[in-house]
């Protein structure tokens, strides 16, 4: 805006006014508006993450894969599962990459039996121990109970609900009382991405029967019941 010499600056001041107060209005109403913004992604996942319920019984499939040591040898298994959990049983299966049962596990209130081709049947209270004895690897069963599901306690005693990472490349990581440290790196989403659930956990431990021991789940159905 321009001011003729001459003329009367009386009604321009008034109007510089109202521009400066304009400016600011437009200026708080701006911020006022960021403040309303959808939520990021990253908040999104928590509320999904916080949103999850532990199923009691549910029925779990997917594949495995373990590398342990033997004799000083560097060993490793690979096939799928499935893992039907029920209030008062458990029963998993695992299977080699042609789907040939390699062993079965039942675990009910006061103990565990497992049973391989071939082989009489074991029996044990500590379903853990009884893995190991007859896998020759650890199967931390007692602890995938939950964390299968995303929830657990980390090595405090405090219960842990994992949650999906904003980075694609970190996941949600914690260790166990028992010296397990679980990796979830990657999730699956239900409802139209309303529910997240782990699609991928990491187990890694050294064990005195079996040194350094990698387990991999993929999970590939869920089916709560």
């Amino acid at each position: 805006m321009m001011w003729a010499p001459g003329g009367n600056p009386g009604h321009i001041l008034p109007a510089i006014r109202r521009g400066a107060l304009l400016a600011a209005a437009l200026a708080i109403m701006t911020l006022s508006g960021c403040s309303t913004l959808p939520q990021s992604s990253n908040t999104a996942s928590v509320a999904s993450g916080a949103a999850r319920q532990y199923h009691q019984a549910i029925d779990v499939s997917g594949r495995l894969s373990i590398r342990y040591q033997q004799d000083g040898k560097e060993q490793a298994v690979h096939g799928s599962f499935t893992w039907a959990q029920g209030k008062q049983e458990t029963v998993i299966t695992l299977l080699s990459p042609l789907g040939q049962t390699l062993a079965t596990i039942n675990i009910a209130a006061d103990q565990a039996t497992l049973k391989q081709s071939g082989q009489p049947a074991r029996s044990a209270s500590d379903v853990d121990a009884l893995t190991v004895q007859a896998l020759g690897w650890p199967l931390p069963v007692a602890g995938l109970r939950d964390w299968l599901q995303g929830f657990g306690q980390n090595a405090a005693g405090q219960r842990f609900s994992a949650i999906p990472s904003a980075a694609a490349d970190d996941g949600f990581s914690v260790t166990t009382a028992d010296k397990w440290l679980i990796q979830y790196t990657n999730w699956q989403d239900q409802n139209n991405g309303a529910e997240s659930y782990p699609k991928r956990i990491d187990l890694a431990r050294n064990t005195a029967q079996a040194g350094e021991v990698a387990i991999r789940i993929v999970i590939d159905s869920r089916q709560p019941h």
